[in-house]
């Protein structure tokens, strides 16, 4: 059972808790010839029951909710998904629910967030977890992301980061390049960041992890302005047309105007002096990115859902 944390959770400068932000906005559909044979229709893997019997959406909110209130938890969904969250997301009021009218990437959808929620509250932090993970030590993840969220209240000007033990030369996912502690909480460091390297070749990626370099899980804690002085600092012209938009609250008009922004390449990986990192050494990460990636996890923790079952019923 998770112990919970929440009573030592920071609060920002009103005494109010944090806001999480679960992003559940992308197509997926390097996963979709997996989540077809598993759901029958083309649903994205967020919305897929792919561990457990629960899709990956509920999965990460039930994950959270030793760490966040309930009603500062916050969901990012694109429009066309709305069949596959609409029961999901039914408890959800309006104010907390940012639907796109389509993806634009990771960096238009957390601007979008970040305006929604100072329209509720002032300048709180603000942490962003995607929905599509898997994680086989729930407990080690929360007290991570609980440091975390201790270490990012007290560095206001910075973003902080949650890196994952790289146990592989991945390929297709980031890295971080930590510097040296600065700080820990119990057995949790916290580091500056030296460098990004996205998707590199298989021989530097094993470079990297040879160099001690994390796996980058796209966890990003921070205070909402932060976020928004990062943002408005490396891509100056697409934010106007977002912050208007949100200003007349119109979703529509925001994602007409603007260009597909990747916040992690576009925005993180051109400022690591803005950056902190804090790395996850125990909670078993894995992005469960293309259909075998989903396979070898279901190996290597020894799960054995009842769709595949079926799926070897059905080849022999």
């Amino acid at each position: 059972m998770l112990t919970n944390p929440f009573s030592s959770m920071p609060s920002d400068s009103s005494g109010h808790s944090s806001w999480a932000v679960l992003l559940a906005g992308g197509d997926g559909t390097r996963l979709q010839s997996l989540t077809m044979k598993i759901t029958g229709d083309c649903r994205p893997k967020q919305f897929c029951p792919i561990f457990g019997g629960k899709n990956l959406l509920t999965q990460t909110r039930e994950r959270l909710a030793p760490l966040f209130c309930p009603d500062q938890m916050a969901f990012l969904v694109t429009r066309h998904h709305e069949e596959f969250y609409r029961e999901d997301l039914q408890d959800v009021v309006d104010s907390r629910m940012i639907v796109q009218p389509r993806n634009r990437g990771t960096g238009v959808a957390i601007a979008a967030a970040l305006f929604r929620i100072l329209k509720l509250q002032d300048n709180p932090l603000v942490a962003f977890f995607p929905c599509d993970h898997y994680y086989s030590n729930e407990e080690a993840f929360v007290q991570t992301v609980a440091a975390a969220m201790d270490f990012a209240a007290g560095r206001p000007g910075e973003i902080v980061l949650i890196g994952a033990e790289a146990t592989s030369p991945e390929v297709e996912y980031g890295w971080i390049e930590p510097g040296r502690v600065i700080q820990r909480s119990a057995s949790i460091p916290l580091m500056h960041v030296r460098r990004f390297w996205e998707k590199p070749s298989w021989s530097k990626a094993r470079d990297l992890m040879e160099q001690g370099c994390l796996w980058n899980t796209f966890v990003t804690i921070g205070y909402a302005r932060t976020f928004l002085s990062l943002l408005r600092l490396q891509v100056p012209d697409a934010m106007p047309y977002i912050a208007a938009g949100m200003g007349r609250n119109n979703l529509d008009a925001v994602y007409r105007g603007v260009r597909p922004i990747d916040f992690s390449r576009e925005v993180l990986a051109p400022l690591p002096g803005r950056l902190l990192l804090v790395r996850d050494a125990g909670s078993g990460w894995a992005d469960l990115g293309n259909p075998g990636r989903v396979m070898d996890t279901l190996v290597r923790n020894r799960i054995e859902p009842a769709w595949l079952n079926e799926m070897r019923l059905i080849e022999q």
